[in-house]
């Protein structure tokens, strides 16, 4: 099954990331059909690349000015860059650069071609894009990378995949000098999906040295697979958290590290549900420029919290996602506490369940009504009352 997937095609050279099997090559064979292709993960094009760059200027200078050329792994040879730069700036040449890790080209000190080249990301599949298809349990238990969500056997594709990002992300770029360490840390990891993030904590479980385990963290996010996000710093009485919680980008990767492909256990669920809506969140956010931030609220005065603070202009929308069916009195905490934080519009309750009610100004929703509404895309068309 082919999906249309929401990024929207550039006019003008630009860098395309994405984690391993989310679907650039694909969705560039389809959108810049007749282009130049340049693979570099064909390993004589990288060696021919590597020992004579001037190859690569020779190939797209023999062709068409008008034709655009998409060179796909461009993190195994940042340098060429330096040719992108120049036949941008001389010809006028359109590139489509994809890469699954920004590392390389931040450690080669590139400026991503500063700002001649534009930046899109491109995330795991969303329900918008997978219509019909979309299951929520099925989306939790194996996530929704193509390369997972296509295969006849999600389980095994999801076992090998965790086994693939070590082996062509991890070893091949040579970005950890101890590879088992690494790979030990993994799991510990995954168990902080959804959770604030303490790098001292980890670094006491992986059993590994605190500034160790700080960069391990940045290639999570320099390989695409995971994200901190800010805590919410408000000009309020309170003082908030400033740790920032830790996210993988798909919920079977999870479990995947964490080498459990059972049943969902009700332990995990929570952080498997959050985790999930807050990726369609940032995913949907930047396919359609929906907001300009995107935190968590959560004060040290007291305990509570609010997973979700999206920040438009000076608007701001509170979110709190329950993977229960049934809401407690005491769920409504955060969005009670966050009522008098300036610029909130609207605060919202997702949960499993199925019943749609106001409660003093908190709309409670159901995930399900959620989606088959579009409400992402009509966030800021509606206010509580």
């Amino acid at each position: 099954m082919k999906y249309q997937r929401l990024i929207d095609k550039p006019t003008k050279s630009f860098f395309l990331f994405g984690a391993r099997g989310t679907g650039k090559s694909t969705w560039l064979r389809d959108e810049f059909n007749g282009a130049l292709w340049i693979d570099l993960l064909d390993e004589k094009r990288y060696q021919t690349y590597l020992a004579r760059p001037e190859e690569f200027l020779q190939a797209v200078q023999a062709a068409p000015r008008e034709q655009w050329i998409v060179v796909d792994e461009i993190q195994r040879l940042p340098n060429l860059l330096n040719y992108v730069h120049r036949f941008i700036e001389s010809d006028k040449r359109k590139f489509a650069l994809c890469g699954s890790s920004a590392r390389k080209l931040k450690q080669a000190g590139t400026n991503l071609l500063a700002g001649r080249a534009t930046r899109r990301n491109m995330y795991p599949l969303v329900p918008n894009e997978m219509g019909r298809d979309f299951d929520l349990e099925e989306v939790l238990t194996y996530g929704s990378i193509p390369l997972v969500w296509q295969s006849e056997n999600k389980r095994e594709s999801l076992e090998d995949y965790a086994q693939m990002y070590l082996r062509e992300e991890i070893q091949a770029e040579a970005l950890v000098r101890n590879l088992p360490a690494f790979a030990r840390f993994l799991p510990v990891a995954a168990l902080l999906h959804g959770q604030v993030l303490s790098i001292s904590s980890l670094a006491r479980d992986a059993e590994a040295h605190r500034n160790t385990v700080a960069g391990y963290i940045e290639i999570l996010e320099d390989t695409l697979v995971a994200f901190r996000l800010a805590p919410f710093q408000g000009n309020i009485r309170i003082k908030e958290k400033r740790h920032p919680k830790l996210y993988f980008i798909d919920s079977g990767l999870v479990r995947s590290l964490k080498k459990n492909l059972y049943p969902i256990a009700p332990e995990e669920r929570g952080s498997l549900f959050e985790g999930w809506f807050v990726n369609y969140v940032r995913a949907m956010g930047e396919y359609n420029h929906l907001f300009d931030e995107m935190n968590y609220w959560a004060p040290t005065s007291s305990k509570v919290e609010v997973d979700l603070i999206l920040t438009r202009n000076k608007d701001r929308i509170a979110i709190e996602i329950k993977s229960g069916t049934r809401i407690r009195p005491e769920d409504f905490s955060g969005l009670e506490a966050i009522a008098s934080l300036k610029g909130i519009k609207r605060r919202i309750m997702l949960y499993q369940g199925s019943e749609f009610r106001n409660k003093d100004g908190i709309e409670i929703i159901p995930i399900q009504k959620f989606l088959d509404d579009d409400s992402i895309n009509r966030l800021w068309l509606s206010r509580s009352t």
